[in-house]
């Protein structure tokens, strides 16, 4: 591992500097840590970030806080060490590294890579937070555990993205977590997690302070000292620290005050350039490298003609403080005056040193880092030793490392092509952990400085990616198309996989234009014959046919090895959905499409099997940032089979990932699904709550806001304003997303249209509906097309479609819509005067809605059978008890009753075995069960 292993006793010494010192004031927030503390020790787990200027007493809490009992773990973020990934975890973790054995397997792998200690190609970020997580459970088995971390605005990112991942997650934990921030520095984002911002002392408090510390001082300087600090605890100290006797007779105050900070550094500042040359340079040498290692620092010191001897001065002056191997600034304002005050050269020689000390394999991180420090020119040599460093660091899930090594290699290289690669490489990098506005920035430089076309589609690619968030998905195809035209012939295997991702973006924007583009450049593209895309890019101009009128005057696709034609569309869509259930694909995004084209084709079983497999792809292998992505189409399609429950669960934690990771517009999109489940259940306000934000930013995802309409229309439906549901679903019906899954929304339109009394209206739409029957050529589909060929008819032929209707749903797996279509039956007949046939149908339509939670449907259904002079039996949801739990207590007990321990349930899931544990444990009585075995009684 290329840093020193530091015990947690000398973190403790770096971070607590005034440990020994009494806490004046910050009686509220001391009250706050101490809420936290108790909540731990009782069981349940949680986080606190505490925000404020240097010197403001963050350590000072940290300190109050590792005094409560509990068994502590304590890490410090080293400024010197943002670069190195995991740096900070591995310092915060590594007394504890005997426990891996207990973590599940892939987790322990994930953090042993993280931590250098095996060889892996690459390890899933966000695998690490998970083993983070079920590490702090595992110690947490012995009693309640406290985690520090002082100066967490210099946690490298990836260190910081794994513990903000497990406190998100401590719910059902006795772990408390307690991060201290330094407002003005680094950007440590922590979402999700509450804040407390320290405020200056109140007067009284520094009152009291300044008289503990001096209490002897003239009032003249008193109110200097007190006016100057501000409320700053550290203020007060340096500042009567650096009093002389001359001082303390009074001084005048500056016209224009500067920052506190700013005045407490160069406080230091001065009492730095009291001390001889030696140990000035000695000091911003060990600035240089703050990692506490006292024999490199002396071995580098060596060959600047330096000795521990210089040390002395700056110890005795209490500004660092040494043992037998480490030496740490007493403060990090310390550190920043010895490095910042000493001239340029002197800074470069430092860190020249510092690499020439650092020779051995495992510092191979720092020495490039160092050189790259002392180096003012471009070099190759450095270069290459700084992308070296981003290959290990991509290699234990480090990204962010890989996007800083891999800039700073760029600005140092001497060759314009390898510039612009890794340019292009930081740049993806920073995407992948939602660096957004970098990514753009790096890759629209490497645009810049290069002609080379495939990174220039790539570049653009990225530019695209970004886009997608910030703009909207028709932006995104624009740019992709853009930039993959120079690369059709000479990258057919990029030009591909970056025109598949248009396709999918303009899909998602209901752009056929840009999807018509996009498949004309496919038609070019000629790809090696053992190429698994092959089935992409005729699935993918199968989805351009399908959505191209057969009138158009548009010219025929066809590449020559696949002789598509305009009738063809479903066909092709086909293969490339066969070649994905067998294997044959392998890349998310062409899965994803995949499994849209299987909806669009009305094969939803398939849809449902593909889409499975790859949310349990992305499970396994830690891929938690593709989950969502997953899990947006998988939950459309439990939508469309009926499978309610599902789709709610599958939705809810897809939503929950989204805002977890800061994906915004995937955390948008989703409200669409949980409106149109809630519009089932009659539940306006939660139907509304969702529907309104998707809506009011439609352009970010045409084709989910048009689900989102459609969840209005259906809510009005089942309330019975049928003109307003007409209205509301013709919307949908001509919007531009009419012909992917959407199609299905005509059924809906046809029975608003119908029941308002507008026949001529209700007819326009069938013929697409038709149409899609006819080619899909499933049971599905055609049962759809004649329930509304029977609303829209009369007395035998009515009949005759309502019958083919339900004979197909009964081949099919819908009972929804099996449902909707027997209420209809139902209710026709009834209306007929055949009494017994109607009470059977409107019979099997309640159970089935009320099984389905379709409130506003069982409603119309009791109604129905009132008429007929039926009283219906108690509700069957109402026996249901799975019904009674929250979306995530059924996934884990779905999983228990499939027989997965505790612990393969969490790595699943990206919880705790504790917290999984819990879930179960209020899941029992909800179900009248008190044990595990049980479970399998239950359709869950």
């Amino acid at each position: 591992m290329d840093r020193p292993a530091r015990s947690n006793t000398q973190v403790r010494h770096r971070a607590g500097c005034y440990s020994a010192r009494v806490i004046f004031g910050r009686s509220a927030e001391r009250a706050r840590i101490d809420g936290l503390l108790a909540d731990a020790r009782r069981g349940a787990g949680g986080a606190l970030v505490i925000r404020g200027e240097a010197g403001i007493g963050k350590t000072a809490l940290l300190d109050h806080a590792a005094d409560a009992g509990l068994r502590v773990l304590r890490g410090v973020g080293i400024e010197s060490e943002v670069e190195v990934p995991f740096a900070g975890l591995h310092l915060l973790l590594h007394p504890y590294l005997d426990h891996l054995d207990a973590l599940p397997g892939p987790q322990g792998n994930a953090l042993r890579a993280a931590f250098g200690l095996v060889d892996s190609e690459t390890v899933e970020r966000f695998l690490i937070g998970a083993a983070t997580l079920s590490l702090l459970s595992e110690l947490a088995g012995d009693g309640p555990v406290l985690c520090l971390v002082d100066d967490a605005q210099w946690f490298d990112q990836a260190s910081a993205d794994a513990l903000l991942f497990a406190a998100r997650r401590l719910r059902q934990e006795p772990v408390a977590v307690l991060f201290a921030v330094r407002d003005g520095s680094a950007h440590f984002p922590a979402e999700g997690i509450d804040t407390v911002v320290l405020p200056a002392l109140d007067r009284d408090s520094a009152i009291a302070m300044l008289n503990e510390r001096a209490g002897g001082l003239a009032d003249p300087t008193r109110a200097r000292v007190l006016a100057e600090a501000r409320g700053n605890p550290l203020a007060i100290i340096e500042f009567t620290a650096a009093l002389t006797d001359r001082q303390h007779g009074g001084w005048s105050l500056p016209v224009e005050p500067l920052p506190v900070a700013k005045q407490v550094q160069d406080a230091f500042r001065a009492r730095i350039d009291e001390l001889p040359p030696p140990t000035r340079h000695l000091l911003l040498l060990a600035a240089a490298d703050d990692t506490a290692d006292l024999a490199v620092l002396l071995r580098a010191a060596e060959r600047l003609g330096l000795t521990a001897a210089d040390l002395e001065p700056a110890e005795n002056a209490h500004l660092l403080e040494l043992s037998a191997h480490t030496v740490t600034f007493r403060h990090p304002l310390i550190r920043a005056a010895a490095h910042q005050g000493a001239p340029r050269a002197l800074r470069l020689a430092a860190h020249q040193a510092l690499a020439d000390t650092l020779t051995g394999d495992q510092y191979a991180d720092r020495r490039a880092w160092h050189l790259a420090a002392a180096t003012t020119a471009p070099d190759e040599e450095v270069a290459n030793a700084l992308e070296q460093a981003a290959r290990r660091a991509g290699q234990r899930g480090g990204q962010a490392a890989v996007a800083n090594a891999l800039d700073r290699a760029a600005q140092l290289s001497t060759d314009p092509v390898l510039r612009a690669r890794r340019q292009v490489g930081a740049a993806r990098a920073a995407y992948d952990v939602s660096r957004l506005d970098r990514a753009a920035e790096l890759a629209a430089a490497a645009a810049d400085v290069t002609t080379d076309e495939s990174l220039l589609a790539e570049a653009a690619w990225i530019q695209a990616q970004v886009a997608y968030e910030r703009d909207t998905p028709a932006t995104a195809a624009a740019l992709m198309l853009a930039g993959t035209a120079p690369i059709v012939g000479s990258h057919p295997e990029q030009a591909v996989s970056i025109l598949t991702d248009a396709i999918g973006c303009a899909k998602d924007a209901g752009a056929h234009d840009l999807i018509h583009q996009a498949a004309h450049l496919l038609a070019t593209v000629s790809l090696p014959q053992n190429s698994p895309l092959h089935p992409v890019v005729t699935g993918m101009i199968g989805l351009n046919t399908h959505l191209t009128p057969t009138s158009s005057s548009s010219p025929t696709l066809s590449p020559s090895s696949s002789g598509i034609t305009p009738s063809s569309g479903i066909s092709d869509m086909r293969r490339l959905i066969s070649a994905t259930q067998q294997g044959q694909i392998t890349g998310l995004v062409e899965r994803v499409l995949a499994g849209y084209l299987a909806l669009i084709t009305a094969d939803d079983e398939t849809a449902l099997g593909i889409l499975t497999a790859l949310a349990a792809d992305a499970r396994r292998q830690g891929a938690l940032a593709w989950l969502p992505y997953a899990q947006e189409p998988l939950a459309i399609a439990q939508l469309l089979q009926g499978r309610f429950r599902d789709a709610g669960t599958t939705a809810a934690e897809a939503q929950a990932v989204s805002i977890d990771l800061g994906q915004e517009t995937q955390a948008l999109i989703m409200n669409a699904i949980p409106a149109w489940l809630a519009a089932v259940a009659d539940d306006e306000a939660t139907c509304r709550a969702h529907a309104e934000p998707i809506l009011r930013n439609e352009a970010k995802h045409p084709t989910n806001a048009a689900l989102a309409t459609w969840a209005l229309g259906l809510l009005v439906l089942g309330q019975g304003h049928f003109e307003v549901a007409t209205e509301i679903l013709d919307t949908v019906c001509t919007g531009p997303a009419r012909q992917d899954f959407l199609i299905r929304a005509i059924p809906d339109h046809v029975e608003a249209a119908v029941r308002s009394g507008n026949l001529p209206h209700a007819a326009h739409h069938l013929p697409a509906l038709d149409t899609w029957a006819d080619q899909t050529g499933q049971p599905h589909a055609a049962a759809l097309s004649h329930r509304c060929h029977a609303l829209l008819a009369t007395g035998p032929t009515a009949r005759h479609h309502y019958e083919t209707a339900l004979r197909l749903h009964h081949n099919t797996n819908h009972p929804y819509d099996q449902a909707r279509t027997a209420l209809l039956f139902g209710s026709w007949l009834r209306r007929q005067r055949h009494r017994t046939e109607a009470h059977t149908h409107l019979a099997n339509a309640l159970a089935d809605f009320e099984h389905l939670e379709a409130h506003a449907w069982a409603a119309r259904s009791r109604a129905e059978l009132a008429t007929l002079g039926t009283r219906p039996t108690a509700r069957i949801q109402a026996q249901d008890p799975a019904a009674r739990l929250t979306p995530q207590e059924l996934q884990v007990a779905r999983l228990a009753a499939d027989g997965l321990s505790n612990r393969d349930i969490a790595a699943q899931l990206f919880l705790s075995p504790r917290t999984v544990g819990h879930h179960l444990y209020r899941t029992y009585p909800k179900l009248g069960i008190t044990k595990r075995t049980e479970l399998t009684q239950f359709t869950l």
